[in-house]
């Protein structure tokens, strides 16, 4: 499912115009986006929990060159599962 089929879907569940179901969409990427980048966990009880994970700086190879690289650390989003999601798609 694409963001337009998904934004189609929504619409048809809840009554509203496909303007107003991507503007939810919209809405909620923007609010978990700035919720991650301020450090704070989102959690959808039922659904999953959104979250940032710190990755360790570490050595890498460059596959072409086989030289050993220096990889900083760095921040990434991550997205756990909840109970009901996981018995849904079982």
């Amino acid at each position: 499912m694409n963001k337009v089929e998904l934004i189609s879907a929504i619409a048809e569940k809840t009554g509203f115009t496909k303007k107003d179901a991507e503007n939810m969409i919209a809405a909620f990427t923007e609010t978990v986006t700035e919720a991650l980048a301020k450090g704070e966990k989102v959690s959808l009880v039922g659904f999953g929990t959104f979250e940032t994970k710190t990755r360790a700086a570490r050595e890498g190879v460059n596959p072409r060159t086989k030289e050993k690289i220096s990889i900083p650390a760095s921040k990434a989003p991550s997205f756990k599962a909840g109970k009901s999601l996981k018995d849904a798609v079982k």
